[in-house]
């Protein structure tokens, strides 16, 4: 692998994480600040990611893999990026708002699987190189939490309660022209598939075609694990950063930063930890982490306990790499050659489409009651629902799954 390749593969990647870090941690407090949207407005924004999702391994398997190179789609749709992003810092309702998120995802989503794609095609031995590539958008995403905290200050109460973080979504919007005009000058990546030799699926592309792995009980107790536990993540991105705003700790969104730290730090030790527990414990301490975070949160303030905040953030590396990366390692092993590629199409659906669109309905209509019903205990109530989610999860793994009956290979 040449220096000038990874210098390309890598501020690609610093962009495209930069660019969604840049105004999605600090969405849920625009929304309820600068929007005063309703808890299922909320949900409702939030959800667009999930549908995003659903639609990227259409656009990408019929238009991207079958007409026109990678990278010259990847500049397109980020020059749409920008424009919808500036969209979004003028709407002046949720209302507005809503229909510019809604295909900023469909097409940030898709721009995410080409940069995974065309790392993969011009990265000669993935495994030793592709890692090394892809934690500089975790280093993206760091930074402009960084920036937003401490270079413009714009998530404190001050700032905030002037409109101050419709900035973000112009800053976001910069870095993608700036990724648009790059791309171009990206390595060459024709498409793969020639049209009249193959004709598109898109129930292959979204794993239709595996769905008979969920034959296999321990597959099927990890796919249902996956779905759920899915639902408390969302209650995280939706409400982290305006329940670290409302009690007062400051620089919020550099401070959430420090889960990307722990991820990093988490993907690396993930091979030394797999010698020593396997699949099943991994797992079940990734959903312990989730559950642990949320008590943290319930009972931590900002203030004298301060550090319990503090510690929930943190234990995003474990909560996020031991569930998804694991995850996705176990369903690589468990689906064989002949499903690889469906069965990663299947549980990233599972997961990013239907837990979590389950889930961010499921945070607004408890936010909502919650303020209604119990507005004084309001964060500590809410937080200890997904906690008990994460603690069912836990139960459900832990008794149904079992790991030594995963297969290498097997005809369906």
């Amino acid at each position: 692998m040449t220096l000038t390749l990874r210098l390309q593969l890598s501020l690609m990647m610093f962009l495209e994480y930069f660019i969604k870090g840049a105004w999605f941690v600090t969405l849920g407090t625009y929304l309820i600040k600068s929007l005063n949207a309703s808890g299922m407005e909320v949900a409702n924004i939030f959800s667009t990611q999930s549908l995003g999702a659903v639609f990227a391994p259409f656009f990408v398997g019929f238009v991207a893999d079958r007409y026109f190179n990678a990278e010259r789609v990847l500049s397109a749709l980020h020059l749409l990026g920008a424009a919808l992003l500036y969209g979004m810092s003028q709407a002046p309702d949720a209302s507005h708002f809503y229909p510019y998120v809604f295909v900023y995802f469909m097409a940030y989503m898709s721009s995410l699987s080409l940069s995974n794609g065309i790392a993969f095609r011009h990265i000669a031995d993935a495994k030793k190189y592709f890692p090394g590539v892809r934690v500089w958008g975790t280093i993206g995403w760091i930074c402009s939490g960084l920036v937003i905290s401490y270079l413009f200050r714009w998530d404190s109460p001050g700032a905030i309660s002037r409109g101050a973080l419709h900035n973000t979504f112009i800053m976001g919007a910069v870095c993608s022209v700036l990724l648009a005009l790059f791309s171009l000058f990206l390595p060459k990546t024709p498409p793969q598939i020639r049209v009249k030799d193959e004709k598109f699926d898109f129930g292959k592309a979204i794993g239709l075609d595996a769905l008979g792995l969920l034959k296999q009980k321990s597959f099927l107790i990890f796919f249902v694990t996956a779905i759920v536990i899915c639902i408390p993540i969302s209650f995280y991105y939706q409400n982290a950063n305006p329940f670290l705003v409302n009690v007062g700790m400051a620089n919020p969104t550099a401070k959430m930063a420090l889960g990307q730290f722990s991820e990093a730090i988490c993907l690396l030790l993930i091979p030394f930890f797999f010698r020593r527990l396997g699949y099943k414990k991994m797992i079940l301490l990734g959903i312990a982490a989730w559950a642990l975070r949320y008590l943290f949160f319930a009972f931590g303030d900002g203030q004298e306990k301060a550090f319990l905040l503090i510690l929930g953030i943190v234990l995003h590396g474990i909560c996020y790499d031991f569930m998804f990366v694991v995850g996705q390692i176990y369903t690589d092993r468990i689906a064989g050659e002949k499903y690889k590629a469906s069965a990663q199409g299947l549980i990233t659906i599972a997961m990013y489409g239907v837990g979590m669109l389950i889930g961010f309905w499921v945070a607004g209509g408890v936010s909502d009651y919650l303020k209604v019903a119990y507005a004084e205990q309001f964060w500590e109530y809410l937080w200890f629902i997904p906690a008990g989610i994460s603690f069912f999860c836990l139960l459900l793994f832990a008794v149904f799954f079992k790991e030594e009956k995963m297969v290498q290979e097997q005809e369906i």
